[in-house]
């Protein structure tokens, strides 16, 4: 169907254009996350694989990701929670410095697993 990954690339960008111009800001946020737990599933990959470009890649691309989801935080109408959740990503921000400068595996399955939870929140609230 398609007759080089160049093109297949290009219909994924088409795709996610189109389902972000559609999509409402809960959406967006869920597919911020679901982004994010990829990408963070490659960043670990690259490590051990000792592809440290592509690592360093994922890394960026994670750090832009929590980036955005805490620029998109209402800080008026949610309070004290909004804070919280911009004190998490911006630990998970931390962290994931670390375990890029130390090859940390374990460092990114902690993120993981504190993203994770926010993610199913998120989903729980669109149920």
């Amino acid at each position: 169907m398609y007759g080089n990954s160049s093109d297949f690339t290009q219909y994924q960008e088409a795709d996610l254009a189109i389902r972000t111009a559609a999509a409402t800001p809960h959406q967006l946020v869920l597919m911020l996350f679901t982004g994010l737990m990829d990408e963070l599933t490659c960043a670990k990959g690259h490590i051990q694989a000792k592809r440290f470009e592509r690592k360093a890649t994922s890394i960026s691309k994670c750090i832009d990701i929590l980036n955005a989801l805490t620029s998109a935080l209402d800080y008026e109408r949610g309070g004290e929670l909004s804070l919280r959740l911009a004190s998490l990503y911006d630990y998970c921000v931390y962290r994931l410095y670390d375990a890029s400068h130390h090859l940390a595996v374990e460092q990114i399955d902690e993120v993981e697993t504190i993203l994770r939870n926010i993610q199913q929140g998120w989903e729980g609230m669109s149920a």
